[in-house]
């Protein structure tokens, strides 16, 4: 066995800067990353690039629903049960089970939450994310009405003071005091509207806890286990084994590893990654791979092992997430040439006449029509054929042979003729006599 090897790779071109490799390994990684900085230019500049534009989703389990069957007193709330429950509820904290969106949502006692399915999906792309499954919320607001229980978590959706924050007192018009000083933050909190089929029972805050569990749950946990909670039993099981799947996200990589010593940022040809390094040698040594925010690599390195990678998806169709309405597909990059011409019809010559038009004498066929021009082609030695005083077309047959056997002079300048005819031209006084 040869030892093992820290490689300090070249950080301007391409791999990773710190990694556990014996040595046959890293010479078969030195190979391959000098293959592919000799091949890069010639493969990114015969690639095109497609990337997918859609708008946030969120996770599909979440789109169903599974009522609580909580028993209910059937004797309304008293006034001394009022004030234990305001009491009970106020600023308790708990832990949010599924996305909360900006805005409403109406849960019936021990049945169906609204907007729910593809509708809630919508609510949160138009209104917004309030908080994350997992994340901690705050009661800040409590309501009871006639039938219904209304509680308000980090702020509500809407603003404290409705109308006062847009009320004035003053005498000068020019400048009054506002009643209720404005927020210029915009509200990001939740509301949760339980309604009660009747009048509000006599329940007491344990009981209003368990009937908004399936959204918020109360209990005392910690935030690994709270975001735990929110996912099915079996991916439950795998992180709390400290166990990484590919396909994963980042927040279950760090509830499984916590929080990684080394990150990595590179390029594999196109596709850009982030490498998160767990653990020192001579213990193993896990090298989790990121593609955007999805665990496409798994690699564990062990003393005198060789390396076990997993590349393949191993979380089946968990992240079947909601469809949107909005989705556009861009492609970067050189075309095909042939899928433009394929895709293209041949023009039509300009013309002035409206579609389906015809003129008088398009049905008279013995009417003269004017045809394109026909420009003169180019003869064999390159000069035009027409104005040279040749045949455009000769015929080899009438051809002498003389003529055929000698080229004669494209164009001879004529002799410049003499004024006098007694005296001999300046070419025959600078000719040598014989």
């Amino acid at each position: 066995m040869r030892g093992f090897t820290f490689l300090q790779g070249f950080r301007s071109g391409g791999f990773r800067s710190c990694g556990f490799r014996s040595g046959p390994a890293s010479s078969t990684l030195l190979r391959s990353a000098v293959a592919f900085l000799l091949a890069a230019p010639f493969s990114l500049a015969s690639q095109a690039q497609v990337f997918t534009v859609t708008p946030e989703g969120i996770d599909g389990k979440y789109l169903d629903f599974h009522p609580t069957d909580i028993p209910l007193p059937e004797a309304p709330l008293t006034n001394h049960n009022r004030e234990d429950l305001l009491r009970f509820l106020q600023a308790e904290q708990g832990f949010a089970m599924r996305p909360l969106p900006i805005g409403v949502l109406t849960l019936h006692a021990n049945g169906a939450m609204q907007p729910s399915g593809s509708d809630y999906a919508n609510a949160i792309r138009n209104r917004g994310l309030s908080v994350k499954a997992g994340e901690r919320v705050t009661v800040t607001d409590i309501r009871i009405e006639k039938d219904r229980l209304q509680l308000d978590f980090n702020g509500g959706p809407e603003h404290k003071h409705k109308f006062l924050r847009h009320v004035s007192v003053g005498m000068d018009p020019n400048a009054t005091t506002p009643v209720v000083h404005d927020d210029p933050q915009a509200p990001s909190g939740s509301r949760i509207v339980l309604i009660f089929p009747h009048a509000m029972p006599d329940v007491t805050g344990l009981q209003v806890e368990a009937l908004v569990k399936p959204i918020v749950d109360f209990s005392v946990k910690s935030p690994q286990q709270a975001f735990t909670d929110t996912l099915p039993p079996a991916l439950r099981k795998t992180i709390l084994e400290h166990h990484v799947l590919v396909g994963m996200n980042e927040q279950m990589v760090v509830s499984a590893l916590g929080s990684p010593k080394n990150k990595v940022r590179e390029n594999d040809g196109q596709t850009p990654f982030e490498e998160w390094i767990y653990g020192d040698p001579p213990q193993p040594v896990q090298f989790v791979r990121f593609n955007g925010n999805r665990v496409i690599r798994v690699e564990i390195a062990n003393v005198g092992e060789s390396p076990v990678i997993r590349t393949q998806n191993e979380m089946g169709d968990y992240w079947s997430t909601a469809p949107g309405d909005n989705t556009r597909i861009v492609k970067l990059g050189d075309q095909n040439p042939a899928d433009t011409q394929a895709q293209n019809a041949p023009h039509a010559p300009p013309t002035l006449r409206n579609p389906g038009e015809k003129l008088p004498g398009d049905d008279d066929k013995d009417k003269p029509v004017m045809k394109p021009v026909q420009f003169p082609k180019d003869s064999q030695d390159g000069q035009k054929t027409a104005g040279s005083g040749q045949n455009p077309n000769p015929n080899p047959a009438t051809i002498p042979a003389s003529s055929s056997a000698t080229p004669q002079p494209a164009s001879a300048p004529a002799p410049t003729p003499s004024l006098h005819p007694t005296m001999p031209s300046p070419d025959e006084q600078l000719r040598p006599t014989s």
